[in-house]
């Protein structure tokens, strides 16, 4: 691999950033980047960083231009209006072919960091001096600069001149890494946080108000169909997302393990590698959270049953095992796995139509687990089955080993605890489960451990206290 001498002035301007950028990546011949080292990759990649931030200076010094030259007050002699759009954003957007959020946060920026002319022509510093030296000195990039200027706007006129004025120079220090520690400069999320504390800081009264107006804006919107999903938007109050960050970290742990395992055990453990990724993990977490609060006995009641999720499916298509279901409400067919995985965990009721559509027969619900039957399986197994997998008994569902269809009973005797993605997944992930005299055992799949032997699959503590 070539080696890249990029050598040049830690002061150059943006001119000479480019013209060594240049020289470097010809240095490298026809692969270009491809075929430098680590460390001349790092070296261009700082630089080019360097030069964006030059350019993200003139970005919001043209825009700040552009707003100016466009303000209402011009009338028809606006820039914006003799170029036939209606103000300097619509302008910006053509101009640019950027969004229009893009150029709204420029033209924001680029106000609170421009000097300010008066009417009579007297200029007035810039609200922000210190972003805006640090901005144009290429020292800040767009994002720290607007994280500053959003985090303190709020207080500009809430708290002393000077107080701000510290907090900014503050921030701008520690962007640039030229504090008084000279430590290492923030990332653009890093001044952010610090911009908030701020905020807090300066002006605690303020927070009242704030929390309102994110009361007035909180929401979860119910999902649309797309390409087989189901996409909704949530706004949550901090203390509820808090709630279920710390709701996710619980079950996503790998090192929350059960307690009473032997050695050998926890070694079991991480052999099973979870193939899902943290947003898989996230969606699992949420279906078992909203399974388990449909049968609290506190939930709400709809027809003085738990909200019961109603899911059609022709008895022909259910016996050969192909076709497809229908979900109460949802559009999208499902597949028979879906089909079957319900039926599973929330039983079957038939009900026979005749030729012109008329209920014939309506039969009794078959294949649910009693309240009593639940409890009792949740003490001898403790939990989800599958090893490593951390999901409580209380927020999983009751799996029949033997299926109906192969003459499985409803019973303590045939029945275990499975999460929803495990569940869901049973049959194609390579985990065996059968029942020994009631007593469940599992068996991973062979890319995990070949040869395994059957073992007891239980997480209860009592259970393992006998074992010990």
């Amino acid at each position: 691999m070539p080696t890249i001498v990029f050598d040049f002035d830690s002061s150059a301007g943006p001119a000479e950033l480019v013209d060594a950028l240049a020289d470097a990546v010809s240095q490298a011949g026809p692969l270009g980047l491809r075929a430098v080292v680590d460390d001349d990759l790092l070296a261009v990649t700082a630089a080019v960083e360097r030069l964006g931030r030059a350019v993200d200076a003139l970005r919001v010094e043209c825009a700040g231009e552009v707003d100016d030259r466009s303000r209402s007050s011009l009338g028809g002699e606006s820039l914006s209006a003799r170029k036939g759009c209606a103000n300097g954003a619509e302008l910006l957007t053509r101009v640019t072919r950027s969004s229009r959020s893009a150029c709204r946060a420029r033209l924001k920026l680029g106000a609170e960091t421009r000097v300010q002319l008066s009417l009579s022509g007297v200029e007035f510093p810039a609200r922000f001096p210190g972003v805006a030296a640090a901005l144009n000195a290429g020292e800040i990039g767009f994002d720290s600069a607007q994280a500053i200027v959003a985090g303190l706007l709020p207080v500009l006129d809430r708290a002393a001149v000077d107080e701000v004025a510290a907090a900014e120079s503050e921030l701008v220090a520690s962007a640039t890494g030229t504090g008084p520690d000279r430590g290492v400069p923030c990332t653009a999320d890093e001044i952010r946080v610090q911009a908030q504390v701020w905020r807090a800081v300066l002006d605690p009264d303020g927070l009242e108000p704030s929390e309102e107006q994110l009361m007035r804006r909180r929401g979860f919107s119910l999902p649309r169909e797309r390409d087989g999903l189901l996409y909704g938007t949530y706004a949550l109050m901090p203390e509820v997302g808090a709630k279920f960050i710390r709701m996710f970290d619980a079950c996503q742990s790998p090192r929350t393990a059960p307690t009473f395992l032997r050695e050998e055990e926890l070694a079991e453990l991480e052999l099973a590698a979870d193939p899902r990724s943290p947003e898989q993990l996230r969606h699992d977490v949420v279906a078992a959270m909203v399974d388990a609060f449909a049968r609290n006995g506190e939930a709400p009641t709809i027809g003085g049953a738990s909200p019961t999720v109603l899911v059609g499916v022709r008895g022909s298509d259910l016996a050969r095992g192909s076709g497809a279901g229908w979900i109460d409400g949802v559009d999208t067919p499902v597949s028979m796995n879906t089909v079957k995985q319900f039926s599973c965990t929330g039983g079957t009721q038939v009900v026979r139509f005749d030729e012109a559509g008329r209920i014939v027969e309506l039969g009794s619900p078959q294949r649910c687990f009693t309240s009593a039957q639940r409890r009792a399986i949740t003490l001898r197994d403790g939990g989800c089955i599958i090893p490593g997998c951390q999901v409580p008994a209380s927020w999983c569902e009751i799996h029949h080993v033997l299926p109906d269809a192969q003459g499985g009973p409803t019973h303590t005797d045939n029945g275990v605890l499975l999460c929803w993605f495990h569940h869901r997944s049973i049959e194609s992930s390579g985990w065996l489960i059968r029942m020994d005299d009631g007593v469940p055992k599992i068996k991973p799949p062979p890319w995990i451990e070949r040869d395994s032997p059957w073992r007891v699959a239980t997480k209860s503590k009592v259970m393992r206290v006998d074992r010990l």
